[in-house]
């Protein structure tokens, strides 16, 4: 699947209200048609030691995996919520902005798996995760815990 400006224009739409919009994360198309989605470090995002918070890495990954699933399945009339994350942190980031990279490993009928590579302003890759997403019909609310 190659996402377009379109594409994020709609993912736009989705972050308004959410904790991607009060995070600053913005979408974008890297030049393979991979969605992508950048988030600065700053007051919001690192953790005491002035790092960047594991959570808030978690947070962009979910984040922008559960985008890229739901701007599949929505014309569908189907919805998507995350299942499991999961981050390993890599290098520490202290200043600007990173981005993150999903790539689609199964697309399946009823899960989504996607590998989400997080790298610093530099391009040096600081955390590697993976997202996996239920696929619902639209009008099944989410499941509680």
């Amino acid at each position: 699947m190659r996402f377009t400006a379109e594409h994020v224009g709609q993912a736009d739409h989705l972050r308004a209200g959410t904790l991607s919009e009060h995070l600053d994360i913005r979408f974008g198309v890297d030049a393979d048609g991979r969605l992508t989605a950048s988030m600065p470090v700053d007051a919001r995002t690192v953790q005491p030691m002035g790092l960047l918070h594991g959570g808030a890495t978690a947070a962009l990954a979910e984040t922008l995996g559960s985008v890229a699933s739901a701007l599949l399945v929505m014309p569908e009339g189907r919805q998507v919520v995350g299942i499991e994350v999961n981050a390993n942190h890599l290098k520490g980031v202290r200043e600007g902005r990173v981005t993150a990279t999903a790539e689609a490993l199964h697309l399946g009928r009823t899960t989504h798996v996607w590998d989400i590579r997080v790298r610093n302003a530099a391009g040096a890759l600081c955390a590697v995760c993976r997202l996996t997403n239920v696929v619902l019909p639209a009008a099944t609310s989410t499941p509680s815990a």
